[in-house]
């Protein structure tokens, strides 16, 4: 018998093409796989919540994975060994029994992202933030936010060549903040596309720029074309925040 394990994890993510593994590029995913290896001896497959591309952070992602049931003493001490084994820009969080049958990816309730902004140069936020040092209409950009937020097809701002079955994204949360010298964009929704956040920041920086209105923005989300998108923003200002549960999916079955 096996028991089904999320594991959570953090990671800076510059020197990686992205979360999930790939061919003839190091990712967030090999690097644990090896870890794990090299700790139990055996390979472990694991599987991602999302994909995240070349250079985007996480705070909270997830993996989960199946591991033979009388492993129980030697999975309480992994996390200690395993973040020993595993380069300094990965760290796991936690390594959590689960219900069987939980899936870290389609048992995802909601995804919170965070895009981070700076108009002053600094070198400590140039590989966790986008320098933009230009003027803003920080107003008209938080009215497009909420216009986001009353939207749910966002066809527009996928890339292209996505194999998905439908564009609707729940937005629950849109907005953004002033976090010190940072200017954040704050969202949360039930899924996101490729290259989504990225397309909305862009964009709503025109609009701060004064080179689109909300009017314009609004046509862009209907239109259902990505052309008329900028995807420009760079991968090293987004965050994955956090990746929500039902809590019950923690709960062992049985207990």
């Amino acid at each position: 018998m096996t028991d089904r394990y999320f594991l959570e994890l953090a990671y800076q993510g510059a020197r990686y093409a992205g979360f999930q593994k790939q061919q003839n590029a190091n990712s967030i995913q090999a690097e644990t796989e090896r870890a794990l290896k090299i700790y139990f001896r055996e390979t472990i497959e694991l599987t991602g919540s999302s994909r995240t591309d070349s250079g985007v952070h996480a705070y909270q992602n997830y993996f989960h994975f199946d591991f033979q049931s009388d492993a129980e003493t030697k999975m309480e001490n992994s996390v200690y060994h395993l973040n020993a084994i595993l380069p300094e820009d990965i760290v796991i969080k936690r390594i959590t029994k689960v219900l069987n049958g939980a899936h870290c990816r389609f048992d995802a309730l909601s995804r919170e992202y965070e895009y981070s902004i700076y108009k002053k140069k600094n070198p400590f936020l140039r590989d966790r933030a986008y320098y933009f040092p230009y003027p803003l209409n920080i107003e008209r950009m938080m009215e497009t936010a909420e216009i986001i937020r009353l939207n749910e097809n966002f066809q527009s701002f996928s890339k292209k060549n996505t194999q998905v079955h439908t564009y609707i994204c729940n937005i629950e949360e849109s907005y953004w903040k002033q976090d010190g010298d940072l200017l954040i964009y704050k969202v949360k929704g039930s899924r996101f596309l490729r290259g989504m956040v990225r397309g909305l920041v862009g964009t709503m920086l025109k609009v701060g720029t004064n080179k689109l209105d909300t009017a314009q923005f609004q046509s862009i989300i209907d239109s259902n074309d990505c052309s008329k998108v900028d995807f420009s923003s760079p991968a090293h200002g987004l965050t994955l925040v956090k990746v929500n549960y039902n809590k019950e999916l923690f709960q062992l079955s049985g207990k």
